[in-house]
């Protein structure tokens, strides 16, 4: 319990790390004296950053300073467990009668284990972009298409649709092209049960182009995924922001910190020194490949023609549809498309 207590002083660089390795989707803020001070949740740190907080800014404004609490010895579960239902908390901080922060109670330990899954339950299609040449895996992608090179004892890809099937996702549909042969066999000899559908490209369309074959397969938001990334996030909390917040589309973005090594010269108007900035900080948010689209958002990619899908964000925009981010910590994005990406994957799967 005591991994989710922190002061308002650590930053949301430090907040989103910690939830990230702790697996949680809130932290509990106490001051020096163990009085309760807040909650800070997952969701209270992307709308942070999307406001324009600063990776380095102390959570201080940001936690929310009147959270639901229970008082110790006066709650019963019953009541407990109509908090948690109605409000979709994942935790409930618990007081005593002045406010001293006593311990806390989890969503699982409330609800049965069957309850919390049904819960988080989605039942979703994905589509994995999976008919690239793989060029920057060389020479594995000279014998395997990209989807299957092998990470631990299993492929990729199988690591990738885990992902979605431990949040309920069973409808899997793949573009393929490049050996997309050898793919489709291996997903008949595998045999798995949740079902795979396949889109064969022609010739190479892009990391959007064969979307538009799936054209009126679907009636409700889904899932694109490269397929050469593995995403840590909370699949759930995911589809839920892109529904609340009225988006046409949605990308996953890390949080990432750059720390140029050096001291940085700073020139002023007439080409002379203003000042040094010694190892400067810079946040950014990466695009990692990992989508929400709308059904109708299909409509705008052009038919047999090979189409990237920041082309499609684009022309989302300019039709003036609504494009979200959601933000995530730099542990929750694995790349596994190049070399120096897949030998760090190994030790971080």
């Amino acid at each position: 319990m005591k991994d989710i207590i922190f002061h308002p002083s650590i930053t949301i660089r430090q907040a989103m790390k910690n939830l990230s390795q702790l697996g949680q989707k809130c932290l509990v803020i106490t001051n020096e004296e163990n009085m309760l001070l807040g909650t800070l949740s997952d969701g209270d740190l992307r709308k942070a950053i999307l406001k324009g907080a600063a990776m380095g800014d102390s959570i201080e404004n940001i936690y929310q300073e009147k959270p639901t609490v229970l008082i110790q010895g006066q709650y019963s579960l019953p009541e407990a467990k109509k908090l948690f239902l109605e409000h979709n908390f994942d935790l409930i901080p618990i007081v005593d009668a002045k406010g001293i922060f006593e311990e806390i109670l989890f969503l699982e330990s409330v609800l049965k284990d069957r309850d919390v899954q049904q819960k988080k339950k989605l039942d979703v299609p994905v589509i994995i972009m999976a008919g690239g040449r793989g060029t920057r895996m060389e020479p594995f992608t000279k014998i395997l298409p990209k989807p299957l090179v092998p990470l631990h004892e299993k492929p990729i890809i199988e690591h990738i649709i885990q992902r979605f099937t431990d949040f309920g996702c069973h409808e899997f549909h793949l573009t393929i092209n490049y050996k997309g042969l050898i793919l489709k066999a291996y997903f008949e000899e595998l045999q798995p049960d949740y079902g795979i559908h396949f889109v064969e490209e022609q010739e190479p369309l892009g990391t959007a182009g064969s979307l538009r074959f799936l054209d009126g397969k679907f009636n409700q938001p889904f899932f694109v995924t490269n397929c050469d990334i593995i995403i840590k996030a909370d699949y759930s909390s995911l589809y839920e922001f892109h529904q609340k917040g009225g988006y046409d589309i949605s990308l996953v973005a890390s949080a990432k910190e750059y720390i140029i090594p050096y001291g940085t010269c700073k020139l002023n108007g007439e080409g002379n020194l203003s000042h040094i900035n010694e190892k400067p900080h810079y946040d950014f948010l990466i695009n990692t490949g990992l989508y929400v689209l709308n059904p109708d958002v299909l409509k705008l990619i052009p038919k047999n023609r090979f189409y990237h899908i920041t082309q499609l964000i684009e022309e989302a925009k300019n039709r003036g549809k609504k494009v979200g981010v959601f933000p995530i910590d730099d542990n929750d994005w694995i790349d596994v498309g190049q070399w120096a990406e897949y030998q760090l994957a190994e030790k971080r799967l």
